[in-house]
């Protein structure tokens, strides 16, 4: 039990990383000054992948503020 409970606390903690990193390369290509985007490396609007037949229970995070997501590592046990 303990070491199932280790185990969520690790994924938990990645997420939670891998959630702050993303969030603060959205900030760095929405930036207005950003030079990649004025440069024209980075295309701010592009396909994104869909899972196809996916019958999750999850909300769909890619509709969701940076809010509701730090609001849902919450309920989920984060800090």
């Amino acid at each position: 039990m303990t070491e199932e409970k280790s185990i969520n606390e690790e994924l938990l903690t990645i997420i939670k990383a891998l959630s702050d990193k993303v969030e603060s390369l959205e900030k760095a290509v929405y930036n207005k000054e950003n030079l990649l985007m004025k440069s024209g490396y980075v295309v701010a609007n592009t396909p994104t992948p869909s899972l196809v037949g996916s019958t999750t229970t999850t909300e769909n995070v890619a509709d969701m503020e940076w809010s509701d997501i730090h609001k849902m590592v919450e309920r989920a046990g984060g800090n």
